[in-house]
């Protein structure tokens, strides 16, 4: 667990505005109070994974497995439940996945760039706002896959490494109350789409790209305090945010 003292200076920095080290896990402790607050500081997480959990099929067997990567506090179990799948998710927070495990998650404590977990165990995995955060963006596809069953879905989403993305989700959205938390993404690590597609390829999965965006009505209905959600819309651009999806070969 990291220690108080650091949370709390970081906290004074963050909610300041002032600059953090970008990308530094511990934000994700400092914030861990907001994971379920629709209007918190990860709300936009809130509405990326309704968008998330509508890509995800009815499970297709019994017993089918579904591993969430860097599920957080576990925000797409409420989209996937009734489905029929046990919902696995792993995550290097603890203090998140304790609030993942209320809402019917099982929780593995693991990094994504080497999950604990067997291969070809899950019928579906999902990396949901976690690509964008990993050093070693082939080794965290290829876990993702590794745990894929033969025709298993892989479905993710995450910001694109462009020039238009930096500056819409670093520059302009870390600005934005509840959009996103200052300082939580280093645009070295954004997605490089080309990269993504050929790594899932490598590992037998032929990922389908499409760009999501908020639906600007609900953005400014909820801006203006009457809503609690936003919907994510198809966009034309897969430059700044986009969702993946792609089937392991049988």
């Amino acid at each position: 667990m990291p220690h108080p003292a650091e949370c709390a200076s970081l906290e004074r920095m963050a909610r300041s505005g002032r600059t953090v080290r970008r990308n530094d896990p511990l934000l994700y402790e400092v914030f861990a109070d907001q994971w379920w607050q629709p209007r918190g500081v990860f709300a936009m997480l809130h509405w990326l994974a309704a968008a998330r959990g509508a890509l995800v099929p009815t499970a297709p067997r019994t017993g089918a497995v579904l591993v969430d990567l860097g599920c957080g506090a576990g925000l797409l179990a409420p989209h996937v439940a009734g489905k029929g799948y046990w919902h696995v998710g792993v995550d290097r927070s603890r203090t998140a996945l304790r609030q993942a495990a209320e809402h019917g998650v099982q929780p593995v404590a693991g990094d994504v760039l080497a999950v604990p977990l067997p291969d070809g165990c899950a019928d579906c995995v999902v990396a949901g706002e976690v690509l964008e955060h990993v050093a070693d963006l082939p080794a965290a596809v290829g876990e993702a896959c590794r745990l894929l069953r033969p025709g298993g879905l892989l479905v993710l989403d995450t910001l694109a490494a462009t020039a238009l993305c930096r500056v819409v989700a670093i520059g302009i959205a870390e600005r934005v109350p509840h959009v996103a938390v200052r300082g939580v993404h280093d645009p070295a690590l954004l997605v490089d789409r080309g990269e993504l597609i050929a790594e899932a390829a490598r590992h037998g999965v032929a990922l389908t790209l499409r760009g999501v965006r908020p639906s600007l009505v609900d953005l400014l209905t909820w801006a203006a305090g009457r809503g609690r959600g936003v919907r994510m819309v198809p966009f034309s651009s897969t430059a700044v945010l986009f969702q993946g999806i792609g089937r392991k070969k049988g």
